[in-house]
């Protein structure tokens, strides 16, 4: 375990990029880009991804969180969240890291969006074949 005041880590999905810093308080401050979680992210499951790694640590409450976070749409932004989270709770406690691996929170999700090909109207949308 750690000594640090602040726990700081990046969090990546699609196009978004979340930098995530905890430290150690009461759990009651959660802030994404300056606002209250629950007001930006308006969703309730969406916010529930948020606290995942917490959940699964047993580390709820123990943790202030303040987030700036840019790019991509809102679930791309939360799922970046969500990796920073458990990664700045590697960082914070290293044995955390097993049942945050076997969760899955640890994982980049590599998935991006295919690009447009020229001569087709979308990635993979062709025009009509006709045989004879």
């Amino acid at each position: 375990m750690a000594t640090l005041t602040q726990f700081q880590a990046v969090g990546r999905r699609k196009t978004s990029t979340a930098r995530v810093y905890l430290r150690p308080g009461d759990g009651t401050s959660f802030e994404v880009n300056g606002r209250d979680a629950s007001e930006y992210f308006p969703v309730a499951w969406r916010r529930r991804s948020l606290d995942q790694p917490f959940s699964v640590t047993d580390m709820i409450g123990n943790f202030d969180v303040k987030v700036t976070v840019s790019g991509g749409g809102l679930t791309g932004q939360a799922e970046a969240i969500r990796l920073g989270v458990a990664r700045a709770l590697v960082k914070y406690d290293e044995e955390l890291r097993g049942p945050l691996r076997e969760a899955g929170f640890l994982t980049r999700d590599d998935r991006m969006v295919e690009r447009k090909k020229y001569g087709q109207p979308k990635a993979r949308k062709k025009s009509q074949y006709s045989k004879r």
